[in-house]
């Protein structure tokens, strides 16, 4: 017989072992009391200098009696309106100020020179309003245009770009805000027509995001030039 396969002895059996006594059952953990609720926290306030404030005043009294093309809206809301954009991305006073008075040199030089405007807010705040500032001596729009983006990417100073930067995501809010409600007949205002604006925006768009590549706002800005492709 293969002993492989050869029956094995039998092992005596074993006694069965002695049945245990169920544990006892734990008590349940005290409840813990919630932890009481914390305070709001309060928005951290920033204080508004009486520089700003004053350039708020200029803007409003430089730009006065001028509206938005088409709207009727009073033109310093944009200005007010780009200040705020530039504020959620910078503390530099002298960036909110050209934000403000972004336009004063290219729109009412006769109103507030440059000469003023350096006598009231200092060289910095000026020259980055400069840098925004497009050579009206140029005769045709295109000209205007293709001057600017060459000074912005190349020459004018961050401060600038970014000030374009916030004047240009105002003015697309507003484009396609007046689009929804207008249609195709919002280009009437433009003497550049629908396709040399959506080009225009597009153009700045690259810029900054080539000068500022960690603009908080380029995903924003490259989101609305998209929209505005599309309508």
């Amino acid at each position: 017989m293969n002993d492989e396969f050869a029956p094995q002895p039998s092992h005596a059996p074993q006694s069965a072992p002695a049945p245990q006594s169920a544990p006892a059952p734990q008590s349940a953990p005290a409840p813990q009391p919630a932890p009481a609720p914390q305070p709001a926290q309060a928005p951290r306030s920033r204080s508004i200098s009486p520089r700003l404030v004053r350039a708020m005043d200029t803007a409003a009294t430089v730009h006065d009696g001028q509206v938005r093309k088409g709207s009727g809206i009073p033109y310093v809301a944009h200005l007010f309106g780009v200040m705020h954009i530039a504020s959620t991305v910078t503390d530099d006073e002298d960036v909110l100020i050209a934000a403000l008075l972004h336009d004063a040199l290219e729109d009412v030089p006769d109103r507030y020179p440059e000469a003023a405007m350096r006598r009231d807010f200092g060289d910095r705040g000026t020259d980055i309003v400069v840098g925004v500032t497009k050579d009206a001596s140029l005769g045709s729009w295109q000209d205007r245009a293709d001057a600017y983006l060459r000074h912005l990417e190349h020459d004018a100073p961050d401060e600038s770009v970014l000030v374009s930067a916030c004047d240009k995501l105002h003015n697309l809010t507003s484009i396609l805000a007046d689009h929804a409600n207008l249609g195709d007949g919002l280009w009437t205002r433009f003497n550049s027509g629908k396709e040399r604006q959506q080009w225009w925006y597009a153009a700045i768009a690259g810029v900054v995001a080539r000068r500022l590549p960690h603009f908080p706002l380029n995903d924003e800005f490259t989101r609305l030039v998209a929209e505005l492709q599309r309508i």
